[in-house]
């Protein structure tokens, strides 16, 4: 199975009311998933996913609420977009006319063709 398919349908209704009734359960099945979905993942990622998921519970656990924990995570979510190195930098770096020098793009060599009758 792959991370994008699911074996059944998220219940948001479920998750809430176990959230409001036992926080502990909802805390034990919310970390299971999350590490489920990490093993699912290849080997060679799988570090890297349990290292940034342990930065996202330290910024969840230095939040003073849950509201102020959802900022946190955003804007840590748009640092990697839009920040140095981050996603667009990457997109950017794909076009490798952008990475040359302005006046190497002007300049072609013209090759010359024997004329046909």
């Amino acid at each position: 199975m792959t991370i994008t398919e699911k074996k059944d349908p998220f219940d948001f209704s479920e998750w809430s009311n176990l959230a409001d009734t036992d926080p502990q359960a909802f805390e034990d099945k919310r970390v299971a998933v999350i590490e489920s979905v990490i093993q699912a993942m290849p080997d060679a990622k799988q570090e890297r996913m349990r290292r940034l998921q342990w930065r996202i519970d330290q910024e969840r656990r230095l939040a003073k609420s849950p509201m102020a924990a959802c900022i946190r995570l955003s804007d840590m979510m748009w640092e990697n977009v839009l920040g140095r190195n981050g996603l667009l930098d990457n997109l950017r770096n794909l076009d490798p006319l952008r990475n040359k020098h302005p006046e190497a793009l002007n300049k072609a060599d013209i090759l010359n063709f024997p004329v046909r009758h």
